[in-house]
């Protein structure tokens, strides 16, 4: 996923599933200058940044 697919559904007032290595995740924040995100794996309700590259839809 590109940053700027990632911003437009962090600030989506609908619900988009995205993906982790598979597992659901919900994007927190992002981090333009590093292009990571803080995400929640809904599986495991754990915090993690990822790169938002490895973020897929």
């Amino acid at each position: 996923m590109d940053l700027t697919r990632a911003k437009e559904i962090l600030s989506s007032p609908e619900t988009i599933q995205v993906r982790y290595q598979g597992s659901p995740v919900w994007i927190e924040s992002i981090r333009e200058g590093s292009g990571t995100a803080e995400v929640t794996v809904l599986d495991k309700q754990e915090k993690i940044h990822v790169p938002v590259a490895q973020l897929a839809e």
